[in-house]
């Protein structure tokens, strides 16, 4: 898995003339933290951070956290699963990028909703 943010929208044409809209996202090198194994966590995953944040705005806990995995400090950390066999792809403090994708597969996008109140 990635984290990115929506920065717009546009559209492609097919070789028919068609048009498809298409939702732009920027995707930053999500940097690996941490990988979970079934031996010391009971599951298999990838803990990564995406972002920057200046480190003096980061505890003391995750400072700890970034310095261990030696990647810089981060907006925020996600965790995805995955299976074991491609745990074996990553190394702690390595990037996962948009290359792990190959041009036309499909993807399971999840967003959250700016919300706006009452206002509409």
């Amino acid at each position: 898995g990635l984290i990115g943010r929506k920065v717009g929208m546009t559209r492609i044409f097919t070789e028919e003339g068609a048009s498809i809209p298409v939702t732009v996202l920027e995707v930053v090198p999500n940097r690996v933290t941490q990988i979970k194994t079934v031996e010391s966590d009971g599951y298999t995953g990838l803990q990564v951070a995406y972002g920057e944040r200046r480190a003096s705005r980061i505890n003391k806990a995750l400072t700890g956290h970034y310095a261990k995995a030696g990647v810089a400090a981060g907006a925020g950390i996600k965790e995805f699963n995955v299976s074991a066999d491609v745990l074996s792809n990553y190394q702690v403090g390595g990037n996962v990028t948009v290359e792990i994708f190959s041009a036309g597969q499909m993807v399971d996008v999840t967003g959250t909703s700016i919300g706006k109140g009452f206002a509409g």
